[in-house]
């Protein structure tokens, strides 16, 4: 067998889902691929390259301006982002803090509020041997790009209230919090020997304190003080979106927790979180910080479209991978995941064996992860991917095209701002791409929603908002209350979940269509109809419900 077989095989594994629709991932010109979008992965400038080696060759003095001075222009020319937005604010937070000794006003994350407490662990685990996704490499070290060698996840689930953990509490910002400084200043521009011990100071100043509220490693609920209801607890997998990490949303899975249900919240290594250790036993920890276009090379070159196909397969393998070590666990192997896990947790993964629901597994993201998650999807439900439905929160508008080849029900949630603003998608609108998608997979599953949280914005979903209240709302345009939308958006999930278990439709679910377009009522007689208590917090734009 020649050297790389194995390598090639498994690679065109995980593209085969995505080349059906390769020609789609070459954008057009109004599809915002260009840009840094909230969840675009892998952006950049692709002439930089050839424009930096010209300046070389320039003598100094041709230069129009100083180059000193190029960084200063580069980090206060303005920006949508509203992670940039948040970055400098949270600076300006951090020097105001140090001049005058005062502690910034942030906010602890709240407890859950379900019926059980909460336990969490990290677990990262080898892959058999390394999956090589494509051949593209980092430019600064020749090494590959997309290349899986480990998955990494916390599982959040179920505990007795008052059970206590045995390991330390988690950080939202873990450690060391100067890797995942350097990856938000490289996302901001401003990534220099000046600017990234300042970002590390201000993210350890505003957050570097601040712990997930879920006890480490503590015992699994037992099925003793279970309500009766589940013998097996449902599972779901998430996958988090541009420039965040898979403490991002500790509220939003954490409350699902609370609620009976085991989570498993992904951390991405395709280049799309700021920052973050690889770790295997025995060896050296690798950083992987945020990539963008330029710091990629492939041969032949490649643009941003091509790349975000190969992150989306990457992301492929680490959520098949993630099911695969979960099913171990269920399989009685906790012990076996505990001792390969360079964590140093998962000693209470023994009493995980036959409590997972495989049966009613579910694929969630949000922005990119949306993206991924509906890619995911495609091939579900299958032995490799169990799934029975998805929920997709924010699905990306510049990261790439939707897949809409999905025959299970999902559940697509766009914040306010996200169905708000009209974004073309591959000549179309963005709001009628995932209208459509969302009406194709109620026709083939018999079951799938589309509606718009009101009041939200894209970070609502996030922990972000729990924890600087007013400076997400000045600068997203939130106008709901942060832990009331957040309360929908579980409630919302929920009402999902009843449907897959058991059938029904409940809640808002259990409404028919009350907008055909964002903020266009269907009729007034439907407006007239619909329950003022979900009017305030729900568009209906497609429904099963007649």
């Amino acid at each position: 067998m020649p050297p790389g077989h194995d390598r090639d095989r498994d690679r065109d594994v995980y593209l085969r889902r995505l080349s059906d629709d390769a020609e789609d991932y070459y954008p057009s010109s109004d599809s915002g691929l260009e840009g840094f979008g909230p969840d675009a992965p892998l952006t950049g400038d692709r002439h930089a390259h050839t424009a930096s080696a010209y300046s070389r060759r320039k003598p100094r003095w041709f230069n129009a301006r100083r180059p000193s001075r190029r960084w200063l222009r580069d980090a206060l020319r303005p920006r949508a982002s509203w992670r940039y937005l948040l970055l400098v604010a949270v600076f300006l937070f951090a020097l105001m803090s140090l001049i005058s000794s005062e502690p910034l006003l942030i906010s602890p994350l709240p407890p859950y509020t379900g019926p059980y407490a909460v336990g969490s662990i990290d677990v990262e685990m080898p892959l058999e041997k390394p999956i090589r996704v494509s051949d593209t490499l980092l430019r600064a070290t020749g090494q590959p790009a997309f290349e899986v060698e480990t998955v990494l996840f916390t599982i959040y689930y179920p505990i007795a209230p008052g059970a206590a953990g045995t390991g330390e509490p988690h950080y939202w910002i873990p450690k060391p919090v100067g890797l995942t400084a350097q990856g938000y200043a490289r996302l901001a521009h401003l990534d220099n020997f000046i600017t990234r011990p300042l970002i590390t100071f201000a993210l350890w100043s505003l957050a570097g304190g601040v712990t997930i509220p879920g006890e480490t490693d503590a015992p699994l609920l037992d099925s003793d003080e279970h309500d009766g209801s589940w013998q097996r607890f449902p599972v779901m997998v998430f996958s988090h979106g541009m420039a965040s990490s898979r403490t991002d949303y500790t509220n939003y899975l954490g409350e699902l927790a609370s609620r009976g249900r085991v989570v498993a919240a992904i951390e991405h290594r395709d280049g799309s979180s700021p920052g973050s250790l690889v770790r295997v036993k025995g060896q050296p920890d690798k950083q992987r910080l945020i990539m963008r276009e330029s710091d990629l090379v492939s041969d032949p070159p490649a643009d941003s479209a091509q790349y975000k196909q190969e992150a989306l397969a990457f992301r492929d393998v680490e959520i098949f991978q993630t099911i695969k070590v979960l099913q171990d666990i269920n399989d009685g192997r906790g012990a076996a995941v505990f001792a390969s896990n360079p964590r140093n947790e998962g000693e209470s993964l023994t009493a995980f064996a036959d409590r997972l629901d495989f049966n009613h597994l579910t694929i969630g993201g949000h922005s990119f992860g949306a993206t991924g998650a509906l890619q995911a999807l495609k091939t579900a439900p299958s032995q490799e991917v169990p799934a029975v439905g998805g929920i997709i929160l924010d699905p990306g508008k510049s990261s790439g095209p939707l897949n809409a080849n999905i025959s299970v029900p999902v559940l697509v949630v766009h914040s306010n701002s996200w169905s708000k603003k009209h974004s073309l998608f591959y000549g179309r609108p963005h709001f009628d791409t995932v209208r459509d998608l969302v009406s194709a997979a109620l026709d083939r599953s018999g079951a799938s929603w589309f509606v718009t949280s009101l009041g939200t914005s894209h970070p609502s979903v996030t922990d972000a908002p729990l924890l600087e209240p007013l400076l997400l709302s000045w600068t997203t345009g939130a106008t709901i209350d942060v832990k009331e939308g957040l309360k929908e958006y579980v409630r919302i999930a929920g009402d999902f979940f009843n449907h897959l278990e058991k059938g029904n439709a409940t809640g808002v679910l259990a409404e028919a269509v009350t907008h055909p377009e964002y903020n266009k009522w269907v009729s007034d007689e439907r407006k007239a109809e619909f329950p003022a208590d979900m009017a305030k917090y729900w568009e209906v734009h497609v429904s099963p419900i007649a």
